[in-house]
């Protein structure tokens, strides 16, 4: 399930609420009880090697290096 990040504008704390994605967008109450709270936008890092060859196209074993 996914996880959401809340901020509270009262107190200032930021924590997280656990949700299903079709109840994204609905308001979050911080520890504290307060209600004033905004939904921080979350980013997600994908990486690899740096200096890494980039992959052939269709993955390793679509292109080819897999025996």
């Amino acid at each position: 399930m996914p996880r959401y990040d809340f901020r509270c504008r009262e107190c200032s704390e930021t924590f997280e609420v656990s949700r299903p994605m079709s109840a994204s967008s609905e308001p979050a109450r911080c520890p504290e009880g307060h209600a004033d709270t905004v939904k921080l936008l979350t980013t997600v890092a994908v990486g690899g090697m740096s200096g890494a060859p980039p992959a052939r196209a269709g993955g390793c074993c679509g292109g080819g290096c897999c025996s």
